[in-house]
Protein backbone atom coordinates (compact mmCIF):
# COMPACT_ATOMS: atom_id res chain seq x y z
CA UNK A 1 0.00 0.00 0.00
CA UNK A 2 1.35 3.42 -0.94
CA UNK A 3 1.50 5.91 1.92
CA UNK A 4 -0.42 9.14 1.41
CA UNK A 5 1.77 12.20 1.88
CA UNK A 6 0.69 14.61 4.60
CA UNK A 7 -0.59 17.72 2.78
CA UNK A 8 0.39 20.08 5.60
CA UNK A 9 3.98 21.32 5.54
CA UNK A 10 5.73 23.12 8.40
CA UNK A 11 9.42 23.72 7.62
CA UNK A 12 11.74 25.90 9.67
CA UNK A 13 14.25 28.17 7.93
CA UNK A 14 17.51 28.87 9.74
CA UNK A 15 19.11 32.10 8.52
CA UNK A 16 22.25 33.97 9.58
CA UNK A 17 21.83 37.40 8.02
CA UNK A 18 19.53 39.55 5.90
CA UNK A 19 20.84 38.04 2.67
CA UNK A 20 19.99 34.50 3.75
CA UNK A 21 16.66 35.66 5.14
CA UNK A 22 15.61 37.20 1.84
CA UNK A 23 17.08 34.32 -0.18
CA UNK A 24 14.87 31.92 1.75
CA UNK A 25 11.67 33.90 2.14
CA UNK A 26 11.27 35.93 -1.06
CA UNK A 27 11.52 32.99 -3.53
CA UNK A 28 9.19 30.99 -1.26
CA UNK A 29 6.61 33.76 -1.43
CA UNK A 30 6.99 34.27 -5.17
CA UNK A 31 6.67 30.54 -5.81
CA UNK A 32 3.35 30.61 -4.00
CA UNK A 33 2.12 33.57 -6.01
CA UNK A 34 3.16 31.90 -9.27
CA UNK A 35 1.21 28.79 -8.25
CA UNK A 36 -1.90 30.87 -7.59
CA UNK A 37 -1.75 30.29 -3.83
CA UNK A 38 -2.95 32.92 -1.35
CA UNK A 39 0.17 34.08 0.53
CA UNK A 40 0.55 35.82 3.87
CA UNK A 41 3.68 37.00 5.67
CA UNK A 42 3.53 37.52 9.44
CA UNK A 43 6.95 38.46 10.79
CA UNK A 44 8.38 41.17 13.09
CA UNK A 45 8.09 44.67 11.63
CA UNK A 46 11.77 45.14 10.77
CA UNK A 47 11.78 41.86 8.80
CA UNK A 48 8.41 42.67 7.25
CA UNK A 49 9.93 45.82 5.74
CA UNK A 50 12.85 43.81 4.34
CA UNK A 51 10.50 41.32 2.68
CA UNK A 52 8.23 44.04 1.33
CA UNK A 53 11.20 45.77 -0.28
CA UNK A 54 12.54 42.46 -1.61
CA UNK A 55 9.21 41.59 -3.21
CA UNK A 56 8.80 44.94 -4.92
CA UNK A 57 5.53 45.06 -6.85
CA UNK A 58 4.69 41.50 -5.77
CA UNK A 59 4.20 42.74 -2.21
CA UNK A 60 0.79 44.12 -3.21
CA UNK A 61 -0.46 40.54 -3.73
CA UNK A 62 0.61 39.38 -0.24
CA UNK A 63 -1.10 39.80 3.13
CA UNK A 64 1.53 41.52 5.29
CA UNK A 65 1.25 41.42 9.10
CA UNK A 66 3.58 42.66 11.82
CA UNK A 67 3.94 39.68 14.16
CA UNK A 68 5.00 41.94 17.03
CA UNK A 69 1.41 43.19 17.05
CA UNK A 70 -0.64 40.33 15.58
CA UNK A 71 1.27 37.68 17.52
CA UNK A 72 2.47 39.39 20.66
CA UNK A 73 0.47 36.72 22.51
CA UNK A 74 1.60 33.43 20.91
CA UNK A 75 -1.72 31.85 21.91
CA UNK A 76 -3.47 34.20 19.50
CA UNK A 77 -1.44 33.28 16.40
CA UNK A 78 -3.17 30.03 15.38
CA UNK A 79 -6.77 31.30 15.58
CA UNK A 80 -6.35 34.97 14.70
CA UNK A 81 -3.45 34.91 12.21
CA UNK A 82 -2.84 31.49 10.65
CA UNK A 83 -6.33 29.97 10.65
CA UNK A 84 -7.95 33.31 9.89
CA UNK A 85 -5.92 33.60 6.68
CA UNK A 86 -6.01 29.91 5.74
CA UNK A 87 -9.78 29.67 6.19
CA UNK A 88 -10.33 32.82 4.16
CA UNK A 89 -8.05 31.80 1.30
CA UNK A 90 -8.86 28.08 1.07
CA UNK A 91 -11.54 27.31 -1.59
CA UNK A 92 -9.62 24.28 -2.85
CA UNK A 93 -6.27 26.05 -3.10
CA UNK A 94 -3.11 25.48 -1.09
CA UNK A 95 -2.38 28.38 1.24
CA UNK A 96 1.16 29.56 1.90
CA UNK A 97 2.25 31.49 5.01
CA UNK A 98 5.51 32.80 6.41
CA UNK A 99 5.22 33.01 10.18
CA UNK A 100 8.01 34.15 12.53
CA UNK A 101 6.74 33.88 16.13
CA UNK A 102 10.18 33.54 17.76
CA UNK A 103 12.62 36.42 17.66
CA UNK A 104 15.50 37.71 19.76
CA UNK A 105 13.96 39.80 22.52
CA UNK A 106 11.06 37.52 23.38
CA UNK A 107 10.95 37.49 27.19
CA UNK A 108 11.46 34.39 29.37
CA UNK A 109 7.73 34.54 30.14
CA UNK A 110 6.82 34.65 26.44
CA UNK A 111 9.20 32.01 25.13
CA UNK A 112 7.52 28.83 26.47
CA UNK A 113 4.24 30.00 24.92
CA UNK A 114 6.08 30.47 21.59
CA UNK A 115 7.50 26.94 21.69
CA UNK A 116 4.07 25.53 22.57
CA UNK A 117 2.58 27.43 19.65
CA UNK A 118 5.09 25.98 17.19
CA UNK A 119 4.43 22.45 18.47
CA UNK A 120 0.65 22.87 18.27
CA UNK A 121 0.70 24.13 14.67
CA UNK A 122 1.35 20.55 13.61
CA UNK A 123 -1.87 19.34 15.23
CA UNK A 124 -3.96 22.35 14.30
CA UNK A 125 -3.24 22.05 10.56
CA UNK A 126 -2.81 18.31 10.12
CA UNK A 127 -4.46 17.18 6.90
CA UNK A 128 -4.85 20.69 5.47
CA UNK A 129 -3.42 22.06 2.21
CA UNK A 130 -1.29 24.64 3.99
CA UNK A 131 2.44 25.42 4.07
CA UNK A 132 3.81 27.46 6.98
CA UNK A 133 7.47 28.45 6.76
CA UNK A 134 8.97 29.63 10.07
CA UNK A 135 12.24 31.61 9.91
CA UNK A 136 14.68 31.40 12.85
CA UNK A 137 17.63 33.74 13.37
CA UNK A 138 20.45 31.22 13.87
CA UNK A 139 22.83 33.93 15.13
CA UNK A 140 20.76 35.91 17.63
CA UNK A 141 18.58 33.14 19.04
CA UNK A 142 20.03 30.88 21.72
CA UNK A 143 20.59 27.16 21.28
CA UNK A 144 17.45 26.27 23.23
CA UNK A 145 15.28 28.09 20.68
CA UNK A 146 17.08 26.43 17.77
CA UNK A 147 16.79 23.00 19.38
CA UNK A 148 13.07 23.58 19.93
CA UNK A 149 12.74 24.64 16.28
CA UNK A 150 14.21 21.30 15.23
CA UNK A 151 11.84 19.51 17.60
CA UNK A 152 8.70 21.30 16.41
CA UNK A 153 9.34 21.32 12.64
CA UNK A 154 9.44 18.10 10.57
CA UNK A 155 11.97 19.69 8.21
CA UNK A 156 14.68 22.29 8.85
CA UNK A 157 16.06 24.29 5.92
CA UNK A 158 19.54 25.72 6.39
CA UNK A 159 20.92 28.50 4.17
CA UNK A 160 18.17 30.68 2.79
CA UNK A 161 18.19 29.48 -0.82
CA UNK A 162 16.80 26.06 0.15
CA UNK A 163 13.32 27.41 0.88
CA UNK A 164 12.79 28.31 -2.76
CA UNK A 165 12.62 24.59 -3.51
CA UNK A 166 9.36 24.23 -1.57
CA UNK A 167 7.26 25.01 -4.62
CA UNK A 168 4.23 22.91 -3.82
CA UNK A 169 4.86 22.84 -0.08
CA UNK A 170 4.90 19.04 0.33
CA UNK A 171 7.20 17.63 2.99
CA UNK A 172 8.69 15.19 0.49
CA UNK A 173 9.81 17.98 -1.82
CA UNK A 174 11.17 20.05 1.05
CA UNK A 175 13.15 17.12 2.42
CA UNK A 176 14.68 16.65 -1.03
CA UNK A 177 15.97 20.19 -1.40
CA UNK A 178 19.64 21.05 -0.83
CA UNK A 179 20.48 21.74 2.82
CA UNK A 180 17.13 20.38 4.05
CA UNK A 181 17.44 18.24 7.15
CA UNK A 182 14.87 15.54 7.78
CA UNK A 183 13.38 15.96 11.23
CA UNK A 184 15.45 13.42 13.17
CA UNK A 185 14.98 15.62 16.24
CA UNK A 186 11.26 16.10 15.58
CA UNK A 187 9.43 15.63 18.88
CA UNK A 188 6.67 18.27 19.35
CA UNK A 189 5.01 16.36 22.19
CA UNK A 190 8.23 16.53 24.18
CA UNK A 191 8.30 20.31 23.77
CA UNK A 192 4.66 20.58 24.85
CA UNK A 193 5.34 18.52 27.96
CA UNK A 194 8.40 20.57 28.92
CA UNK A 195 6.67 23.91 28.39
CA UNK A 196 3.71 22.84 30.54
CA UNK A 197 5.70 24.12 33.49
CA UNK A 198 4.23 25.03 36.90
CA UNK A 199 3.56 28.72 37.48
CA UNK A 200 4.64 29.56 41.05
CA UNK A 201 2.10 31.23 43.33
CA UNK A 202 2.71 34.97 43.68
CA UNK A 203 2.17 35.65 47.38
CA UNK A 204 2.00 39.45 47.14
CA UNK A 205 -1.00 39.28 44.78
CA UNK A 206 -4.52 40.18 45.85
CA UNK A 207 -6.29 36.82 46.16
CA UNK A 208 -10.02 36.04 46.05
CA UNK A 209 -11.46 32.55 46.49
CA UNK A 210 -14.62 32.24 44.42
CA UNK A 211 -17.54 29.87 43.89
CA UNK A 212 -20.59 29.96 41.62
CA UNK A 213 -22.27 32.38 43.99
CA UNK A 214 -19.43 34.91 43.97
CA UNK A 215 -18.54 35.16 40.27
CA UNK A 216 -19.78 38.75 40.04
CA UNK A 217 -17.76 39.68 43.11
CA UNK A 218 -14.65 38.04 41.63
CA UNK A 219 -14.88 40.19 38.50
CA UNK A 220 -15.35 43.30 40.63
CA UNK A 221 -12.31 42.46 42.76
CA UNK A 222 -10.17 41.88 39.66
CA UNK A 223 -11.24 45.13 38.00
CA UNK A 224 -10.85 47.21 41.16
CA UNK A 225 -7.34 45.91 41.88
CA UNK A 226 -6.26 46.28 38.24
CA UNK A 227 -7.48 49.89 38.24
CA UNK A 228 -5.60 50.55 41.48
CA UNK A 229 -2.48 49.18 39.80
CA UNK A 230 -2.84 51.61 36.90
CA UNK A 231 -4.77 49.74 34.23
CA UNK A 232 -7.42 51.84 32.51
CA UNK A 233 -9.71 52.07 29.49
CA UNK A 234 -9.86 49.15 27.08
CA UNK A 235 -7.08 47.27 28.84
CA UNK A 236 -9.02 47.37 32.10
CA UNK A 237 -12.13 46.13 30.29
CA UNK A 238 -10.10 43.31 28.74
CA UNK A 239 -8.79 42.22 32.13
CA UNK A 240 -12.29 42.31 33.61
CA UNK A 241 -13.56 40.17 30.71
CA UNK A 242 -10.68 37.75 31.22
CA UNK A 243 -11.45 37.43 34.93
CA UNK A 244 -15.11 36.77 34.16
CA UNK A 245 -14.38 34.13 31.51
CA UNK A 246 -11.74 32.28 33.52
CA UNK A 247 -13.68 32.20 36.78
CA UNK A 248 -16.79 31.03 34.94
CA UNK A 249 -14.77 28.26 33.28
CA UNK A 250 -13.52 27.19 36.69
CA UNK A 251 -17.04 26.95 38.07
CA UNK A 252 -18.35 25.05 35.03
CA UNK A 253 -15.35 22.85 34.20
CA UNK A 254 -12.87 23.14 37.08
CA UNK A 255 -14.68 21.73 40.07
CA UNK A 256 -17.02 24.59 40.91
CA UNK A 257 -14.55 26.93 42.60
CA UNK A 258 -11.10 28.45 42.34
CA UNK A 259 -8.76 31.26 43.28
CA UNK A 260 -8.32 34.56 41.46
CA UNK A 261 -5.12 36.61 41.80
CA UNK A 262 -4.19 40.06 40.49
CA UNK A 263 -0.81 41.78 40.77
CA UNK A 264 1.62 44.02 38.88
CA UNK A 265 5.04 43.11 37.49
CA UNK A 266 7.34 44.37 34.74
CA UNK A 267 5.00 47.00 33.33
CA UNK A 268 2.03 44.64 33.23
CA UNK A 269 -0.96 43.85 35.38
CA UNK A 270 -1.42 40.10 35.70
CA UNK A 271 -4.64 38.20 36.27
CA UNK A 272 -4.50 34.54 37.22
CA UNK A 273 -7.10 31.87 37.97
CA UNK A 274 -6.38 28.50 39.58
CA UNK A 275 -8.81 25.62 39.97
CA UNK A 276 -8.88 21.87 40.48
CA UNK A 277 -9.75 20.96 36.89
CA UNK A 278 -7.51 19.50 34.21
CA UNK A 279 -7.30 20.90 30.69
CA UNK A 280 -6.98 17.85 28.45
CA UNK A 281 -7.18 19.63 25.07
CA UNK A 282 -3.86 21.35 24.24
CA UNK A 283 -5.60 23.36 21.49
CA UNK A 284 -8.24 24.76 23.83
CA UNK A 285 -8.47 28.50 23.22
CA UNK A 286 -6.53 28.23 19.94
CA UNK A 287 -9.29 27.07 17.61
CA UNK A 288 -11.25 29.76 15.77
CA UNK A 289 -14.87 30.05 16.80
CA UNK A 290 -17.24 28.18 14.52
CA UNK A 291 -20.17 30.13 13.17
CA UNK A 292 -23.22 29.43 15.32
CA UNK A 293 -21.10 27.93 18.10
CA UNK A 294 -22.64 28.29 21.54
CA UNK A 295 -20.25 28.32 24.45
CA UNK A 296 -16.67 27.10 24.50
CA UNK A 297 -15.22 30.47 23.54
CA UNK A 298 -13.97 31.63 26.93
CA UNK A 299 -10.29 30.75 26.60
CA UNK A 300 -10.28 31.87 22.96
CA UNK A 301 -11.56 35.31 24.01
CA UNK A 302 -8.86 35.47 26.66
CA UNK A 303 -6.16 34.68 24.07
CA UNK A 304 -7.54 37.36 21.77
CA UNK A 305 -7.47 40.18 24.33
CA UNK A 306 -4.47 39.40 26.57
CA UNK A 307 -0.87 40.35 25.75
CA UNK A 308 0.33 36.94 26.93
CA UNK A 309 -1.37 33.81 28.25
CA UNK A 310 0.44 30.99 30.02
CA UNK A 311 -1.26 27.78 31.08
CA UNK A 312 -0.17 24.96 33.34
CA UNK A 313 -2.35 21.91 33.78
CA UNK A 314 -1.86 18.62 35.56
CA UNK A 315 -3.25 16.19 38.09
CA UNK A 316 -3.48 18.87 40.80
CA UNK A 317 -5.37 21.40 38.72
CA UNK A 318 -4.99 24.14 36.14
CA UNK A 319 -3.54 27.64 36.28
CA UNK A 320 -4.18 30.29 33.61
CA UNK A 321 -2.03 33.44 33.92
CA UNK A 322 -2.60 36.49 31.71
CA UNK A 323 -0.57 39.67 31.15
CA UNK A 324 -1.97 43.11 30.30
CA UNK A 325 0.38 45.97 29.43
CA UNK A 326 -0.28 49.42 30.92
Amino acid sequence: MTAVAEPFAHPALFYRDEREYLAGVVPFVRAGLEAGEPVAVAVPGENLRLIEAGLGRDAAAVRLLDMREAGRNPGRIIPAVLCAFADEGAAGRRVRIVGEPVWAGRTPDEYPACAQHEALINTAFRGREVTILCPYDAVRLDERALADARATHPVVLARGSAAAGARSGTLAEQAGTPCAQAGTAYAPDRVLARCNEPLPVVREAVCFAFTAGTLSRARHVAAAEAARLGLAGTRLEDLALTAAELTTNSVVHGGGSGELRVWAAGGHVLCEVRDAGRLDDPLAGRRPAVRGQRGGRGLLLVNLVADLVRVHTGGRGTTVRCWFAH
